[in-house]
């Protein structure tokens, strides 16, 4: 094995990949990038239970310190686990997924469950289509190593920009 590439590369992320490194037990989200089926919405889905738990225990200061936190520990575990599975942005990597959605609920709340689930659909669409912006966030920074792993976050970080700039819009003529 080779300094770029300690673990052997698995056709797909399993239990034993995930246990593996701790930018993997990040990266994967804690297990929800495992899902056999659309591991994105299963991490977001992770994000916003985990979001809800969060309001629970700290201020809103708090929750902004966590993603300030979670972005750069987000970077370095998205780039190393893509690397490690040899893919530049491997579905079942979530983590971009998590703070992202963690930046919209964080800046949108308070909302209800209802204003909640429609930021969910609304940043769902925009990760899954990428439309506009979210595209091509998504293409600039394709590639290995540290700047395809901030890629893995940025289209996210997009994605939750067109979110917010929608329910802004909705919140303004509602």
């Amino acid at each position: 094995m080779t300094a770029s590439a300690p673990f052997p590369r698995p056709a797909r992320a399993t239990r034993a990949f995930l246990l593996a490194h701790p930018a993997h037990l990040i990266a994967l989200g804690f297990g929800s990038g495992l899902s056999p089926q659309a591991p994105g919405t299963v991490g977001t889905l992770w994000a916003w239970l985990a979001y809800l738990l969060l309001q629970h225990l700290l201020l809103p200061a708090g929750i902004g310190v966590v993603i300030a936190v979670s972005i750069p520990l987000g970077w370095w575990a998205c780039t190393l686990t893509a690397r490690h599975l040899g893919v530049a942005d491997p579905g079942c990597v979530v983590w971009d997924e998590i703070v992202a959605f963690w930046i919209v609920l964080w800046l949108a709340m308070p909302m209800g469950f209802w204003g909640q689930a429609a930021a969910f659909a609304l940043f769902r669409f925009f990760d899954a289509a990428k439309p506009g912006p979210v595209g091509w966030a998504d293409a600039y920074f394709k590639g290995m190593g540290w700047r395809g792993g901030w890629g893995i976050l940025f289209d996210d970080f997009v994605a939750a920009f067109c979110t917010l700039f929608v329910l802004a819009v909705w919140r303004f003529y509602a």
